[in-house]
């Protein structure tokens, strides 16, 4: 399907809840002349969206779309070279959405951290959106962006100095403070029952390559645990002192990571081994800290769903935060998130990408990433690689997105070791 004319270049689906409103208060602020609207199921709350985003959004189109009414959903695709949505979980209401935008060629970004709808997408449109000339990225907020763009950015580095493939790569969250994202809670209770009712769903989970393009090719390199404890020096000798757990996300963002390796044909190289980890600091109790988390952790994803299934009705929705909410102004804008990701490549140099953004992971972070994600699908279309499918953020926007994040206040540099 040729690339025809649209006549918006950005549908913002879900902008009347808190992870929207968020985005397209940044999209009002950094779209530039990016031809914009606002998609949802009502139409006076996105009206009243768009009066609080300042003059320059007053001329934004208002589409009613639904998830229960997939014509909806291709009437707004078709009008649009990309949509972005915030409506989640995506297991119960993504997928109409992602097929409307394979079948009309339109490109696609989500916020997910949900592997088996990532799955499912891949099994279901990745052929059609590919042969429709549509992206379809997921993980494109701090799942899995941070990730994603590390990986590639010391691959792009070893690529350029000529040191060879990527051998082992270890992301670790120094620095992270974050509230809670009623989002993020509602994703990770649909993730967890899938996982305790489907044997093929936890088997799926179990893998590290689930996500692969051809998970045949993929290298057999012993065992990949998600969640792991360990010494910061094992990991790299800059790391000296301090104690790591296994980060709470690994178990997504290494699997689109690693299909990024498969997508881009093994770019990083077939002995590419990826881990990530949070440092729980020096002190005299962090090797306890270390283990207490991990093991917590491990628990969480091997039988978290079995014990929602033990929870009386209800439970759930009145004790979590409600959909729509999330942490105060003061307390978005003071998050933050600090990553360094190591690498040692095949001719024995040694390499670090640092990371990090202002504002709450979760939230004011994220409708940065998604909405650069979104603008360079819409405005940078002719640097992009010629990626379609069901993609990641490395495979569809590599080097535009490396070159839009530092004006957007990312920084992400790569120094070199050794």
């Amino acid at each position: 399907m040729p690339d025809t004319p649209r006549e918006l270049d950005i549908v913002l689906y879900g902008a009347t809840g808190f992870a929207g409103k968020l985005t397209a208060q940044y999209l009002a602020r950094a779209g530039g002349a990016a031809r914009i609207g606002l998609a949802g199921r009502s139409a006076e709350r996105l009206r009243e969206v768009r009066d609080g985003l300042g003059s320059r959004a007053q001329g934004w189109p208002t589409l009613m779309a639904d998830a229960d009414k997939p014509t909806t959903l291709a009437a707004m695709a078709a009008r649009t070279r990309v949509v972005i949505t915030t409506v989640g979980p995506y297991t119960r209401y993504g997928m109409p959405l992602v097929a409307a935008c394979a079948a009309t060629g339109t490109d696609y970004v989500d916020l997910t951290g949900e592997t088996l709808f990532v799955r499912e997408s891949i099994d279901r449109h990745h052929k059609q959106a590919a042969d429709n000339r549509a992206r379809i990225v997921h993980g494109c907020g701090f799942d899995s962006i941070p990730s994603d763009m590390s990986v590639y950015a010391l691959y792009r580095a070893a690529r350029d100095d000529g040191t060879g493939d990527l051998l082992d790569t270890d992301y670790v969250v120094r620095g992270f403070s974050a509230g809670v994202s009623a989002g993020t809670l509602a994703s990770m209770i649909e993730f967890l029952g899938a996982a305790a009712n489907d044997p093929k769903a936890r088997r799926q989970l179990s893998d590290p390559y689930t996500l692969s393009s051809d998970r045949s090719a993929e290298p057999r390199l012993g065992p990949e645990p998600d969640l792991s404890w360990r010494r910061g020096q094992d990991i790299a000798p800059e790391l000296d002192g301090i104690w790591t757990a296994g980060f709470a996300m690994a178990p997504v963002n290494t699997r689109i990571v690693r299909r990024s390796n498969a997508l881009l044909d093994w770019a990083y190289g077939r002995r590419f081994r990826y881990a990530e980890h949070m440092s729980v600091g020096s002190s005299a109790a962090a090797p306890a800290l270390s283990g207490l988390a991990t093991g917590m952790g491990k628990v969480t994803f091997g039988v978290g769903g079995h014990v929602l299934r033990l929870l009386p009705n209800g439970l759930l929705e009145r004790v979590l935060p409600k959909p729509g909410t999330g942490p105060s102004r003061s307390r978005r804008e003071n998050g933050y998130y600090r990553i360094e990701t190591y690498t040692t490549t095949s001719g024995g140099a040694r390499y670090r990408a640092d990371m990090a953004q202002r504002g709450d992971p979760g939230y004011q972070a994220t409708s940065v990433l998604l909405g650069e994600s979104a603008l360079a699908l819409a405005l940078d279309r002719d640097a992009l690689s010629d990626h379609y499918g069901v993609l990641t953020p490395a495979a569809a926007m590599g080097d535009v997105l490396l070159s839009r994040l530092p004006a957007a206040g990312v920084t992400l540099e790569v120094s070199r070791l050794r």
